[in-house]
């Protein structure tokens, strides 16, 4: 609703009068004030949107809007606060159009003011203040128009008085601010009569809001004002109140002033601000009627001695003095005096107002004289106010009981700085004051920060100087005025600092220039040359900061200045003189203050020209003491300037410094010290052999070079240097190693000059300077800036050392590079210390390569072995430690170009020059006569292969810089390399050397690319720079490369990783087919090894991609031999399911199972290494299940198992592609293997049988046979023998059922794969095969292979191999069966004298499975060798055997016809005896057989009392006593019909008696039993009888089965029974008893027989 009110307030209001429709009009205020109406909100958005739309609309038509306000204006409508502010905003609004109709509102809204609530009451009070402020700005704009009637008047005195008396006297401050404001709004149109009556109500309510915020304060200001603009400036009377009433008013004012802002809110600042001026503009209303009463009131309020009265007064001072300058010109001494009494006011806030109030009367020319020196003297002293000298002033602030703005030193030095240039510039009367005055101003120490002011306003006075020349003939007048040496002295010293504030050097230059005719003649023209110079360098003070070295500069400068001058002036005694003041100067400047420092060099060099040696001895003492040695600062000035005067007077400085070294710890003083303190005799110590220590090498380096070699010698070679090593302070070892560099560098500078000498026990000296720049452990104060700092001097005097004669030896060159390349890990801050440290190694670095090695090979091994200790730091993860290994590298290599290759000397110089002999005579004196391929070094000594792989990373690093310097580096080794000779041998066409520099050019338009254009594609400079790598590297570098390799791949920056990775996929890819099966196989172990230590997955993606790209391009083979030997050594020695990020070598069969190209290829490669095993030499078809476990030591199968795994997982639609298209070979291996990993499962390792089941579902999964997928599930980790060969049976059946197409490859793989010699893969082929015989109806030729291969390995010497080809020859399908049939039979009749049962039981059951379709011819030529190798067989111990032998047996007698018939039953009596007895076996299946097989045979005999047998109880039971019954009839029937064969069936049976069976040994007593007790055959019996009789009571005894005796008691008593008296002859008496005796035991085993049955 608020935006829809927004839009039509605007609307309304930007409408033409002529397109104003009141009606409408109409309809949108009711509309509006509906909305207000309705709501019991305030002050909501939509509220002040729908007020909006009222006032636009009462700008056109102010009654129709009116009217629908009036409504409204009741005591009891709640929207009557709304309705009253829409009044407020449209007075405020359109004042003009409402202040004609303000007696209507008035009317109405006087009569309910007096109900109106104390939350309603701001918002009346409010309209009040609008109303009142419209109707003045209605009598300015229409002042004859103004209608301000009696009515009008009458309603606003009722108002006021309710204001006055009620609503300002309430409790609640909203409500009295509100009412405050409204009254001071109303003061100016009430009558004369009512103000003068309220006054004394109405200003006590006013004051006592000032103990409020400020904001509250600001309006009770405004208020005030108009009150007194009403009470005393009216026209119409005198003032109503005198000053005696304003006292209290102006003593709360007061104070107000100082109230400034705290806040460093904006509108805090705003608020502040407009208070003041209120506070202002009510004491000018105040001023303008007593201005003499308000200026004693003032004065005396200055000189209380209250920080905010007299701060206050001040201000109203300063803000009045221009407004009431003629009422106060007679005031003027008072005035003056009132401020002399301040000018020691500790206050600064209160200085800070006296200094704007001293600027002002100076503009009104109140100051002069003494009073104006004073004052001027006042605003210099604040001129040199800082910061850290606050504290000197000794401000107290702590008593102040208003809170008052802190004022800072810097705010009031700012307003001294242009107050006193204000003074300087535009009045000039000020001009007697100012000068000479100024001059006096520049050489108190206290005065010393407001030099660059003065001289300023020095500058200023010149420029707008009234009376020329006499400015300086003045200053002579004046014998306060310092001379000129004086102000020379102190000018030269402050302009030590060239970036001090306000441009103080470039103001001193330019005193010095206009004072210059001060000075001796001489020196001016000089001057007018130098000193713009001068000006010149220090005008951009930008360009400074940015100099490090700017300061150093700048006192050289300084120096030079001086002494060139000194030069110019030429005058001994004036010299001297400037001389005594320098001396004199110390005082200006304390001892930690820099410009002490360059005080002592002012005086040497001053020294320097001054001949008296008692002079200069006097100033070198006077020098000594007054230097602080302490201070690291003023100790090197000291030094300096005792190398200054060392340039003319030596011996005189070496004497005094002999004598301090020699006096060290020698005062009294220092004696007594050190007894109480270690630390006081080690600082002291320290300080004076850091001081001794930098005069002597500041001596060395100024003196001259003719006459330093025996000093240098004499330090050097004694004691006395070391004196001054046992230092412990951080500056104190800078001081020492300095000193040493200074030595060093004297060295050169003397060799430089033309006298030559070796520098001696330089080793030694190194080796000092590396123990100084180490940390003490026992020094507790070093911090770690000031260990940076000694350590970058450090390095910095070994490059000095280093670079001196004699050259380095290998065992110093190895120390220094040790202790000094671990720098490069320094961390980065502070900057400002650290990057001159690495600057300084670097350096370091150049120079000791430049220095050692005695030819261009030497200097090469020796740039490896620098470059290769900095690697570490090429590769770190830190950005800054890269960047700088990178700068060091470059550079080296940029000397080592020049110096080895280009011809020019190590400092850049080209052709003949001395730099240049004297290389070639100190590096290249013994081979001068020696070819260059004997000096320079070869193209292998620089190893790029290894180098490039280093700086490639970089490249693509992720910080500009570093890309570019490393692309230089590599830009700067091929440089390098095409310079240098090529090796006698060595064939290299013009083609391709014209390639390689392409291919160079190419990179170092790269390179300029990169120096111009930082916007350019980072990847497209890679790729270019690749690519250009890939000409310049000869085979053996890019072998070299991909060798190294692994560290890059793995480098700690992504990005630089990922350029890697790139740059070895385009050099495998445009240059793969260089390299030999080795180099294939290292690059491939390198890759691989990058891959196991990638950390981001990421990364190891794509340098699994770079792998692929390298069997891609290469050899694949080899690298997927690599990839699965480590895997299998992973498997062996890792945990690899618990490796962090995965197992790196899983993620490289996914890459390969998902590549286009090698997904087929690697497939393949795992099947053909799945297929190789590990053969016994000799004997290839006799394999030992040892070499299986040895094949799972290493990990080879189990690697190629997790590798199909991941194919199969992780090959996505590429992978199943391939597994389709090489399905019969996958199947056939993981069948295979899985009769090899069952057979480890039988050994106890069941981790492999696992493996594979997971890889042959992962399988399944790939391809969709899920079926086959749960069988595997179901079984596969059964490893009984039958169990996995029945779970590939299921398979093979599986298979031929869902993928009838794929069986005839698979099968043609599983025949070849029965020649393997694993047994337990034959095993597995031959399960295979033998099902998918089954399956092989339509297979043709196939078929007939699979038969010959089944029927070659018969002869197997597994044994499982034979059943299992035996099981499949008999499931060739119905179709072809006849066919095979006699070959078959054949197998199995051999397969039946097998020397293994199981054989033998199969086949027996496929003899009964044949037996069911097998033609008469093809039986009957085997038919009685079967019946014979059948009845050996039915004694088997296996009850399957048993069974299935009778049962073949029985199957038989269908081909025992014709003229075969007697033979067959020949066989049938042989087998008689056997048959009947098992008929009741212990196993059922056994009795089944039997019971069948004679049914079968029984008609062949033609015996039809046999034949009724087969149909009675006896037969077909399974009781004991049926059985026995069965028994004795078939022996009648034996007897009876089969006279002549009892005898073999009593011999058959009588063996059975030593059956395993018990059984069967009561089946036999019982049955011979039964034949003679119905046998009347004298010969039998007579063989047989007593035999039998005589078992049977020795069974009865000794047996210990009770069937066995049972059986035997029962047949004792058929024989007893028996009418046959001849076994009686043969039975012995005693025997007898015996039978008598056990004749009560044969019932009791009688009953327990038939109760077990």
């Amino acid at each position: 609703m608020a935006g829809v009110f927004k839009v039509m307030a605007f609307g309304v209001h930007a409408l033409d009068k002529d397109d104003i429709d009141p009606a409408f009009m109409a309809k949108l205020a009711k509309i509006a004030t509906a909305e207000l109406i309705s709501s019991k909100e305030f002050n909501s958005d939509w509220q002040r949107a729908a007020t909006s739309l009222l006032v636009a609309i009462g700008s056109h038509l102010p009654d129709l809007m009116m009217e629908e306000i009036f409504l409204h204006l009741s005591g009891t409508n709640s929207a009557l606060p709304a309705m009253v502010q829409i009044l407020a905003e449209f007075a405020s609004t359109d004042p003009l159009q409402f202040i004609p109709r303000w007696k209507g509102v008035l009317s109405r809204i006087l009569p309910i003011l007096g109900n109106v609530r104390d939350t309603q009451r701001p918002i009346f009070a409010n309209a009040f203040k609008c109303w009142c402020q419209a109707a003045w700005q209605h009598s300015i704009d229409s002042p004859s128009h103004f209608p301000l009637g009696g009515d009008v008047m009458s309603y606003l005195n009722s108002a006021f008085e309710l204001l006055l008396r009620v609503w300002a006297a309430s409790r609640d401050l909203k409500v009295r601010v509100a009412s405050v404001e409204a009254l001071g709004q109303m003061v100016g149109l009430i009558t004369r009569t009512q103000l003068k009556a309220a006054l004394p109500r109405l200003v006590p309510t006013i004051l006592d809001l000032y103990k409020k915020d400020q904001e509250i304060a600001f309006l009770a200001t405004c208020s005030l004002h108009n009150l007194l603009n009403a009470s005393l400036l009216s026209e119409t009377g005198p003032p109503m109140l005198d000053f005696e009433d304003l006292t209290l008013t102006l003593s709360t004012l007061l104070p107000v002033v100082s109230i400034n802002n705290d806040s460093k809110d904006q509108s805090d600042f705003s608020i502040g601000l407009k208070m003041y001026n209120e506070v202002q503009r009510c004491f000018l209303t105040v001023g303008l009627v007593y201005p003499d009463d308000l200026f004693l009131f003032l004065v005396n309020k200055c000189r209380v001695k209250e920080e905010p009265l007299t701060f206050g007064g001040l201000c109203v001072l300063k803000h009045l003095l221009p407004r009431l300058f003629e009422a106060w010109h007679s005031k003027i001494p008072l005035l003056v005096e009132a401020v002399k009494s301040l000018l020691e006011e500790p206050s600064l806030g209160v200085r800070k107002a006296l200094s704007e109030l001293i600027v002002v009367m100076a503009s009104h020319c109140y100051l002069v004289g003494s009073s104006g020196e004073l004052f001027i003297e006042y605003l210099v002293r604040h001129c040199a106010l800082t910061d850290n000298n606050r504290g000197d002033l000794d401000i107290l602030n702590k008593r102040v009981e208003m809170k008052i703005r802190a004022v800072t030193p810097g705010e009031l030095r700012t307003v001294c700085e242009k107050g006193l240039l204000l003074v300087t510039i535009t009045i000039p009367e000020m001009e007697h004051v100012l000068w000479p005055f100024l001059l006096r101003m520049i050489i108190p120490r206290s005065y010393t920060g407001a030099v660059a002011t003065v001289c300023r306003c020095i500058s200023e006075l010149w420029r707008h100087r009234s009376y020329g020349n006499d400015m300086l003939s003045e200053c002579k007048t004046h014998p306060d005025i310092p001379t000129a040496e004086e102000l020379l002295a102190r000018l030269v010293v402050l302009l030590h600092d060239p970036l001090a504030r306000e441009q103080l050097p470039t103001q001193i230059l330019t005193v010095l220039c206009l004072l210059a005719p001060l000075f001796p003649k001489n020196v001016n023209l000089f001057w007018q040359d130098e000193i713009p110079k001068m000006k010149a360098y220090v005008s951009d003070t930008e360009d400074l900061k940015q100099d490090p070295s700017c300061q150093d500069t700048w006192d050289d400068m300084i120096i030079n200045f001086l002494a060139e001058s000194l030069d110019f002036i030429q005058d001994a005694d004036w010299v001297m003189s400037l001389g005594n003041v320098f001396a004199k100067h110390y005082e200006l400047y304390t001892s930690d203050d820099e410009h002490a420092a360059l005080l002592h060099r002012c005086l040497g060099i001053l020294l320097q020209k001054v001949n008296d040696r008692a002079y200069v001895s006097d100033k070198i003492d006077l020098m000594y003491k007054k230097a602080n040695i302490a201070i690291p600062t003023n100790r090197l000035g000291l030094a300096k300037a005792m190398g200054l005067v060392a340039a003319s007077h030596l011996d005189t400085v070496l004497e005094k410094l002999k004598d301090i070294l020699d006096n060290v710890g020698q005062s009294i003083f220092q004696r007594i010290m050190a007894l109480f303190s270690d630390s006081f005799r080690t600082e002291d110590s320290d300080d004076i052999h850091a001081a001794l220590a930098l005069m002597y090498g500041y001596a060395a380096k100024y003196a001259p070079s003719t006459v330093i070699e025996a000093r240098i010698n004499a330090l050097v070679g004694t004691n006395m240097l070391s004196r001054l090593l046992n230092v412990h302070h951080p500056r104190a070892k800078q001081a020492v190693i300095t000193a040493i560099d200074l030595l060093g560098s004297a060295v050169i500078n003397a060799a430089e000059t033309g006298a030559p000498f070796p520098l001696k026990r330089r080793d030694v000296l190194l080796d000092y300077i590396l123990t100084l720049m180490g940390r003490d452990d026992n020094d507790g104060f070093a911090d770690y800036n000031e260990l940076l700092r000694t350590q970058a001097i450090a390095i910095s005097a070994c490059t000095t050392l280093v670079s001196v004669e004699p050259k380095l030896t290998v065992e110093t060159r190895n120390h220094v590079l040790k202790a000094t390349l671990g720098f490069f890990a320094v961390p980065n801050d502070p900057v400002d210390v650290v990057n001159p440290l690495i600057e300084n190694l670097i350096t370091l670095l150049c120079a000791i390569l430049l220095t050692s090695g005695e030819d261009g090979r030497s200097r090469a091994e020796l740039l490896l072995l620098m470059l290769r200790q900095i690697d570490q730091f090429i590769s770190s993860p830190i950005e800054y430690q890269r960047k700088r290994g990178c700068l060091a590298v470059h550079e080296m290599l940029l000397k080592f170009r020049v110096i080895c290759v280009s011809g020019h000397c190590a400092l850049g110089c080209q052709g003949s020059c001395a730099h240049n002999k004297q290389i070639d005579r100190i590096v290249f004196g013994n081979f001068s006569k020696l070819p260059s391929a004997f000096v320079l070094p070869s193209r292998e000594a620089l190893c790029l292969g290894d180098r490039v792989i280093v700086y490639l990373p970089r490249c693509a690093d992720v910080n500009s810089e570093v890309r570019k310097i490393s692309a230089e580096i590599l830009d700067q080794l091929f440089s390098i390399s095409l310079s240098l000779p090529r090796p006698a041998g060595s064939l290299i066409s013009s083609e391709d050397i014209e390639l390689s520099y392409s291919a160079l050019s190419s990179l170092e338009d790269v390179i300029a690319i990169l120096r111009n254009d930082t916007s350019i594609d980072p990847s497209e400079v890679f790729n270019r720079i690749v690519s250009s790598l890939c000409i310049l590297l000869t085979k053996d570098e890019l072998v070299a490369t991909l060798h190294g390799c692994s560290v890059a791949l793995n480098d700690k920056i992504k990005q630089s990783a990922e350029g890697a990775i790139q740059a070895i996929v385009e050099f495998v890819s445009r240059r793969g087919r260089e390299l030999s099966e080795f180099d294939i196989s290292r690059t491939t172990q390198s890759l691989i090894s990058a891959t196991v230590h990638a950390s981001d997955k990421h990364l190891r993606v794509e340098t699994l991609g770079a792998i692929s790209s390298l069997a891609e391009n290469t050899s694949p083979s080899t690298v997927f031999d690599e990839v699965l030997a480590t895997a299998g050594k992973d498997i062996v020695s890792k945990d690899i399911s618990r490796l962090r990020g995965g197992w790196p070598m899983q993620d490289a069969f996914y890459a390969f199972s998902q590549h286009m190209v090698l997904s087929v290829t690697f497939l393949e490669h795992v099947m053909s290494a799945l297929s190789q095993t590990p053969i016994v030499k000799g004997d290839a078809y006799r394999v030992e299940d040892s070499q299986v476990d040895n094949n799972i030591e290493n990990g080879n199968l189990q690697a190629a198992i997790f590798a199909l795994t991941a194919f199969f997982r992780g090959g996505g639609k590429i992978g199943k592609r391939a597994a389709e298209q090489n399905y019969a070979s996958v199947l056939s291996e993981l069948t295979l293997q899985l009769g090899s990993c069952h057979s480890l499962a039988n050994s106890g390792q069941q981790e492999p049988l696992r493996n594979l089941l997971t890889a042959f579902q992962a399988f399944c999964e790939c391809v969709g046979d899920l079926e086959m997928g749960k069988i595997l599930a179901r079984d596969g980790e059964l490893s009984e023998n039958e169990r996995w060969i029945n779970l590939i049976g299921d398979i093979a059946g599986c298979i031929s059922i869902k993928r009838p197409k794929e069986v005839q490859n698979i099968c043609l793989v599983l025949t070849k794969s029965l020649d393997r010699p694993l047994k337990y893969q034959r095993e597995a082929a031959a399960a295979a095969l033998s099902e998918f015989v089954r399956y092989s109806g339509g297979l043709g030729s196939c078929l007939e292979q699979m038969v010959e291969v089944l029927c070659r390995h018969v002869s197997d010497e597994s044994s499982t191999v034979r059943r299992l080809c035996l099981r499949g020859l008999v499931q060739i399908p119905s179709i072809h069966i006849l066919k095979y049939t006699s070959q078959v039979l054949g197998v199995i009749l051999a397969l039946l004298d097998d020397s293994d049962e199981s054989v033998q039981l199969t086949a027996v059951s496929c003899l009964l499975m044949i037996l069911e379709s097998s033609p008469d011819d093809a039986v009957e030529p085997i038919l009685l060798n079967l019946s014979v190798r059948l009845r050996n067989l039915q004694a088997s111990m296996n009850v399957k055997m048993r069974a299935n032998s009778f049962a073949a047996f029985g199957a038989l007698s269908s081909y025992g016809i014709g003229a075969l018939k007697d033979a067959f039953v020949e066989q049938v009596h042989a087998a008689l005896p056997c048959l009947v007895l098992h008929l009741h076996d212990e196993d059922a299946g056994v009795r089944l057989a039997c019971r069948n097989t004679l049914k079968r045979v029984f008609p062949s005999m033609e015996i039809e009392g046999l034949l009724a047998l087969l149909n009675t109880q006896s037969f077909l039971s399974d009781h004991r006593s049926d059985y026995e019954d069965f028994l004795r009839d078939i022996a009648k029937q034996f007897i009876q019909h089969l006279p002549s064969r009892v005898d073999t069936y009593m011999a058959a049976t009588v063996q059975a008696f030593d059956a395993p069976w018990p059984a069967i040994q009561a089946n036999a007593i019982y049955f011979s039993s039964s034949i003679l007790s119905l046998s009347d055959n004298h010969h039998i019996l007579a063989i047989y009888h007593a035999q039998v009789f005589g078992m049977l009571v020795g069974d009865l005894s000794r047996s210990p089965d009770a069937i066995v005796r049972a059986t035997c008691s029962s047949a004792l008593g058929l024989l007893l029974k028996s009418s046959n008296t001849l076994s009686w002859r043969a039975v012995s008496p005693d025997r007898s008893d015996s039978t008598s005796r056990n004749h009560d035991l044969e019932s009791t085993q009688n009953q327990q027989i038939q109760t077990e049955t």
